[in-house]
Order: C-alpha cells, then sequence, then structure tokens
C-alpha cells in the first residue's frame, strides 16, 4: 500500500467568494485567499480542519500568536469565543498557470437547515454559518502543504481491482472526489446514503461504476441505526478471484457495521478496508473530541 508522507500542515486564512445550493442539503462553498498559493493536496478523501467565527464575530478566533502551542490555547478559551472547528473534505481546487492554488470548495451538510424554514433548533454552528455565509466572510483552514499527506485516507493497494464505496451525506463530498480520480476501466460499487431526493447528484467519473442512491425520507424507519444498504450490500454478488478495496465513512456507527460485514461476513482483508466515522450519532464534534 501507498506511504503518505507525514506532511506538516499549516494555517490559511480565507475569504468567501460564493456560495451555490445543491441539493436539500448541501450547500457547495468557494473560498480564496493569498495563503492559498502554500496549498497542495493530492485529494481524493483530503480531510480538512475549518475554523468558523461565532456570531457578531468579524473573524474566527484561534491564538495563532502562540506557535506550536495554539491547540492549548485555543482549548483554553471560552466556548462562546474560541473559534468553532469542524472536519470538513476538499470537494475541488483550482490552480493557476504555475500550479499555485488559487481556490477551494468544501461542500457542507445543512443539518437541521431548510431553503423554506430556515435554520431550525436542532441546527449547528456550522451549519447555521454555512446557510449564511456571503462573500467575504472570513475563516481559517488547517490543511496540507504537502500534497501527498497522511490526511488522506483513499489509499487502494496496487493489486486493486474493484473498488466498493459506501458514505452517507457527510461523506458524500468526499466520494465524489475519489470518483473522480478512478481511472477508466476501474470497477467500482458505491452506496450513498442521503437524506432527501433532491441530495441525489450525478457524480462524474472515468471508472466502470455502479451507483446505488438510498433516500432515508423513503424510508419507514428515518434515523435507523443501521444504513439502508446493509441488506443490499449482504445480497451482493462481488466477482469471483477479486480483489477489492473497501472504502466506508459516514455515521460512526453505520460504519462500524459495514466494516464488520466486510471483515467479518465476507472475509476481507482488514488491512485492505478503510473506514471513517464523520460524525457519531446523538454526539457533537466538541462531545467527540472530549472523548478522544
Amino acid at each position: 500500500m501507498t506511504t503518505a508522507v507525514a506532511a506538516p500542515f499549516r494555517f490559511f486564512a480565507l475569504q468567501v467568494v460564493t456560495t451555490r445550493r445543491l441539493g436539500h442539503c448541501l450547500v457547495r462553498v468557494t473560498f480564496a485567499g493569498p495563503e492559498l498559493r502554500h496549498f497542495r493536496s493530492g485529494g481524493r478523501d483530503q480531510s480538512l480542519s475549518l475554523f468558523l467565527p461565532h456570531p457578531g464575530q468579524d473573524a474566527p478566533v484561534v491564538p495563532l500568536e502562540l506557535g506550536d502551542n495554539w491547540w492549548q490555547g485555543w482549548r483554553e478559551l471560552p466556548g462562546d469565543v474560541r473559534a468553532v472547528m469542524r472536519s470538513y473534505t476538499l470537494r475541488g481546487l483550482r490552480a493557476d498557470a504555475e500550479g499555485r492554488t488559487t481556490e477551494i470548495d468544501i461542500d457542507f451538510v445543512l443539518h437541521g437547515v431548510s431553503e423554506e424554514a430556515g435554520a431550525s433548533a436542532e441546527a449547528g454552528p456550522a451549519s447555521r454559518w454555512a446557510a449564511r455565509a456571503a462573500t467575504g466572510d472570513r475563516v481559517l483552514l488547517l490543511g496540507p502543504a504537502i500534497a501527498d499527506n497522511r490526511a488522506i485516507r483513499f489509499r487502494p493497494p496496487e493489486d486493486t481491482d474493484l473498488v466498493l464505496l459506501w458514505a452517507d451525506e457527510t461523506a458524500l463530498p468526499a466520494t465524489a472526489a475519489v470518483l473522480e480520480t478512478l481511472p477508466a476501466g476501474t470497477r467500482a460499487r458505491v452506496w450513498v446514503e442521503v437524506p432527501h431526493s433532491g441530495d441525489v447528484q450525478d457524480l462524474v467519473t472515468d471508472a466502470d461504476a455502479d451507483i446505488t442512491w438510498f433516500v432515508r425520507e423513503r424510508s419507514p424507519a428515518p434515523g435507523q441505526d443501521s444504513p439502508m444498504a446493509l441488506d443490499e450490500l449482504r445480497a451482493a454478488q462481488l466477482p469471483a478471484g477479486s480483489r477489492p478495496y473497501v472504502w466506508i465513512a459516514g455515521e460512526a456507527g453505520c460504519v462500524k457495521q459495514l466494516r464488520r460485514h466486510f471483515v467479518g461476513e465476507r472475509g476481507i482483508d482488514r488491512r485492505r478496508v478503510t473506514f471513517v466515522g464523520y460524525w457519531r450519532r446523538g454526539l457533537t464534534e466538541e462531545q467527540l473530541r472530549d472523548e478522544a
């Protein structure tokens, strides 16, 4: 398996350029800033940390003057002062003729926010920010300065002849980015679970990809703890003698069940299964961080 470079990460001061609604619960925000010329990424499921301001703040508060001790200083700030930190996937980037990054895209899931009713009491601070983001709004990004870095998790072994992907809406941006990198001739089976039919997208890929969508609004048990795709996955026939690589990302409980299926029920080598819990039902990212 390919080994990632233990790349240094750095802060980038950015501003919102544009926003675009992608579906019922997804919005794409494009960011730019002079410091992006130092940003490098190999794409795929590149993970980033985004720092957002609270309402009434002009910019996110992160004590960068503390240097390497910024994390401890940030944790010690009052909760209503320190910047809101959330993890996201790089959806896309654009560069100039010299290869310097000029813009990046991040897709936000708007939990508890609708175009019709606005933000509900269930909406978190990042969803509220993304729903009202406007040109010029300031953020901080903690991201890579080297393209091949340890925050890219999608790394199929060289002998892979079948790619299997499962994602919920939080991992949809990463799934779309991964599919765009797969070369022609690659066989892929993809299962994506989203909350609304309006969140189904046309995913672009040169791969020979079979993509199945599951829409929770059609389910008799919304909010269920098991992934809707589990029964179909159990029934799916994989090519005999194939050497699959599995990538699973989304709600931690669902990811755990699916990993158990692929490793325990199908006997796929656990070293060929990448699984990432992007969130956990009933817990905020702050609570997850406190548990770590």
